[in-house]
């Protein structure tokens, strides 16, 4: 896999959608690697940034669940400190187990409940704080149409507490991926987005303008990830005006899958994202940052 210095990631990373004058694209902020030596550490899949995007909250591949906070310099990543890890536990308070540890997706709603998907059960749990044990929700109805090891990959709150979640994988290349909404205590798909290339979602969130923004990822081989970020409406039973505003090439980054969309004090909206390392040795954490650029 291709490691690239801050300058050629800045460089190379960004792909403005063809043809669209003063379209909306991501500039290239910081990348910081993060190391610890806390036992199970790594396999990060989601990110939940606080709203001036100090405070985070991530979830791992073996049940983990940590927080801490930011520090930046200049508005530059430069390390993160006050680290929080603890077990995500299971509806009768204990430690998930087994293949029930993934978690995948993440959102946090406004009081403070914390929302977690999970790729190997296809289910979504509720808790109140991340020492607690699980709520269960109701359970998706589509559960057994979803693909072992790539379904609910992606998990965002809208401004009025509803919730969606999305799998991996549509199951056709011409499929759109359906997108799984749970409001008033059911859950319905009338949502959905257009499935184009190679690129898979991972992570979603509302941004400060409404908007959801859609994490996607490709793998190409040893030249090792590329990633992308696609932004849409929200309308009552539609996502529309579809905006890709980051394409990466394979190997710019490490395996982006968490993301969360904040704005600074002066109202520019940053998009973080983070990797997950597959606990492989050749692979790397790292927390990604980007602005929004007309």
């Amino acid at each position: 896999m291709c490691w690239r210095s801050e300058l050629q990631v800045a460089v190379a990373a960004v792909w403005l959608t063809a043809g669209a004058a003063g379209a909306q694209s991501l500039e290239f902020v910081s990348r910081y690697v993060w190391n610890d030596p806390v036992d199970g550490f790594g396999g990060f899949s989601s990110l939940e940034l606080t709203r001036d995007g100090t405070s985070f909250t991530t979830t791992s591949d073996k049940g983990m669940i940590a927080e801490g906070r930011i520090v930046r310099d200049g508005g530059r990543i430069r390390g993160v400190d006050n680290l929080r890890f603890e077990r995500i536990q299971n509806t009768d308070g204990a430690p998930l187990r087994s293949y029930r540890t993934d978690a995948e997706g993440l959102a946090i709603a406004p009081d403070g409940t914390i929302y977690i998907s999970f790729e190997g059960t296809h289910r979504v749990l509720a808790y109140d704080s991340t020492q607690g044990a699980a709520k269960a929700l109701p359970e998706l109805p589509w559960r057994s149409t979803l693909q072992s090891n790539s379904s609910l990959e992606a998990l965002a709150i809208d401004g009025a507490g509803v919730l969606y979640t999305m799998p991996e994988r549509s199951g056709d290349l011409n499929r759109p991926f359906p997108v799984f909404r749970l409001r008033n205590g059911r859950w319905d798909r009338a949502l959905s987005i257009p499935r184009r290339d190679g690129f898979l979602p991972v992570g979603a969130d509302f941004g400060p303008d409404g908007r959801l923004y859609l994490l996607e990822r490709e793998l190409a081989g040893l030249n090792g990830f590329a990633s992308r970020v696609r932004s849409f409406k929200l309308e009552r039973n539609a996502l529309s005006d579809e905006r890709e505003i980051l394409r990466t090439t394979p190997g710019t980054h490490d395996n982006l899958e968490g993301l969360a969309v904040w704005a600074t004090p002066e109202g520019v909206i940053r998009v973080t994202m983070i990797s997950d390392d597959n606990f492989k040795f050749f692979q790397r954490t790292e927390l990604v940052e980007y602005r929004l650029v007309q």
